[in-house]
């Protein structure tokens, strides 16, 4: 124990520990707050559609040969959430339908066109780390991680400025829209920020891995309270630590870093569901 300490004493003196810690909570509260909206709604693979959304716009700034892909990645990211809310309001094709659509679609053209037009002599290595997470995270620049910060500190005041709109949305949207709720507006509200999360999440846990950071907090959390406060404020803080342990895990271990806080995740739905099981906290 000494040992380990002693060792994350020594790591602690490096920046890019610091902020890769930073940036890995900072996403992981973001995402769990967003995921108990999302899978109270049954929406919850939007994460994974938009994470290939965003694998096929990372594929498009490589082959344009553009340094700073951050921006394009959002913006096409963003529209596609925009427009995978409307094609999911649309009788004939169904919200998984359309969530399908766009996800395969996305993947096979990013990879196509990775193919097509390659610039590095590593395409495999390069595909898997964008899908399954890289060494990019322990990268990161001061700027970056400014930028990490502004976007996070935004979406948490969004969903903390619009919690009773997006809780009544989650609920009961046919209600809400009765009361004169706008519905649609708060809809779009909460697809836009989901996509600024996921481009975010890219560096963290890879395209691949993403559904896994908004998905595993909100059910853990479920498994042992009822009440949707309760809920988010439960995976907002399990999802934090499941975060930052990982990170912690992978540094001290030299795994990958995605998987690595997944895995951690699971670790902690099997601990939560065992609470379930022998009747835990129930409010």
């Amino acid at each position: 124990m000494t040992a380990i300490l002693e060792k994350l004493t020594l790591y602690w003196a490096y920046p890019f520990v610091r902020y890769a810690l930073v940036v890995g909570v900072l996403i992981a509260l973001c995402s769990s707050l967003l995921g108990v909206t999302l899978v109270l709604k049954r929406f919850s693979f939007i994460g994974d559609g938009l994470s290939h959304v965003a694998f096929g716009a990372m594929a498009v700034a490589a082959v344009l040969q553009i340094t700073n892909e951050m921006p394009l990645v959002m913006v096409i990211t963003i529209i596609s959430a925009v427009l995978l809310l409307r094609t999911g309001q649309n009788t004939k094709i169904k919200g998984d339908a359309a969530i399908a659509m766009i996800s395969v679609g996305a993947l096979a053209i990013g990879y196509l066109l990775m193919n097509l037009f390659s610039t590095s002599s590593n395409l495999s290595g390069d595909v898997c780390s964008t899908l399954f997470g890289s060494t990019s995270i322990l990268m990161l620049t001061k700027s970056e991680v400014w930028l990490c910060a502004v976007l996070s500190v935004a979406v948490v005041a969004v969903f903390v400025l619009c919690y009773n709109k997006i809780f009544a949305v989650t609920f009961d949207e046919n209600f809400a829209k009765a009361v004169g709720t706008k519905a649609d507006l708060y809809n779009l509200l909460i697809a836009i920020t989901v996509a600024v999360v996921i481009v975010l999440a890219m560096n963290l846990v890879g395209s691949l891995l993403i559904s896994a950071l908004v998905i595993f907090p909100a059910l853990s959390a479920m498994r042992v309270y009822k009440n949707f406060r309760a809920v988010t404020i439960c995976a907002a803080v399990l999802s934090v630590c499941c975060a930052a342990l990982g990170i912690l895990i992978s540094i001290l271990a030299g795994t990958p870093v995605g998987s690595t806080i997944v895995a951690v995740d699971i670790f902690a739905f099997l601990i939560f569901s065992g609470i379930s099981r022998l009747g835990g906290i129930r409010t």
